[in-house]
């Protein structure tokens, strides 16, 4: 979803991992997937599937990051040059997919495949590893402060009703302050009719931002 202004408040990304094998010409490429929320996340599955299979001739993997897909990092891990990562990253990009990585192990088979035959059997087996993984759309909230006094209490809880705002916390003092998780594209609405309602008697913080 998206406002009036382009806020992007949503992404795509897997629910957990899938694993698919293809075999070509006697060479066995296993692709596997799984979410990833940074580079070290990414690192840590990549390097657990290097022990596992240790016997390995080739590990080639890529990775996007960022609720806007703004990074990534592939390698063709000895492979020829654009033939094991860049595939790869291309079937995740194709499906507008974040957070996550995908690698795609290879064990020789003894038959050269040529740079044509590496890049479909390496795309193959990471598009057979996210054809089966369970897709999720992620919604990113902004946590917000509402703070009120006890007379503003209805306009104040009609106001948050309006939106998409889980609420998170209730506080009780002299004053009322309640914690709600905005959609971040509805974050701005929020705070102009939470105003707007309680005629600017209310305060309004915006904390953070959530997933």
């Amino acid at each position: 979803m998206a406002d009036d202004n382009g806020v992007v408040d949503t992404y795509r990304t897997l629910r957990g991992e899938s694993r698919c094998e293809i075999t070509v010409k006697a060479s066995r490429f296993i692709g596997e997937a799984a979410p990833a929320e940074s580079v070290e996340e990414a690192t840590e599955y990549l390097e657990a599937i290097r022990k596992r299979e240790y016997n390995a001739s080739h590990h080639c993997f890529a990775y996007r990051l960022g609720h806007q897909a703004e990074d990534f990092r592939y390698s063709d891990d000895g492979e020829p040059n654009g033939t094991g990562g860049p595939p790869i990253l291309r079937h995740i990009d194709g499906r507008e997919l974040t957070n996550l990585i995908v690698v795609v192990t290879r064990y020789y088979g003894g038959t050269n495949l040529g740079t044509g035959g590496l890049i479909r059997a390496y795309g193959d087996a990471a598009a057979g590893a996210l054809d089966v993984a369970r897709v999720v759309t992620k919604i990113l909230r902004e946590r917000v402060s509402l703070t009120f006094q006890y007379d503003d209490t209805s306009p104040a809880m009609h106001t948050i009703g309006q939106f998409d705002a889980p609420i998170r916390d209730t506080r009780y003092t002299e004053e009322t302050e309640i914690i709600v998780d905005v959609r971040r594209a509805e974050a701005d609405a929020l705070e102009a009719t939470f105003t707007s309602a309680l005629a600017g008697r209310g305060v309004v913080r915006r904390l953070d931002i959530k997933s």
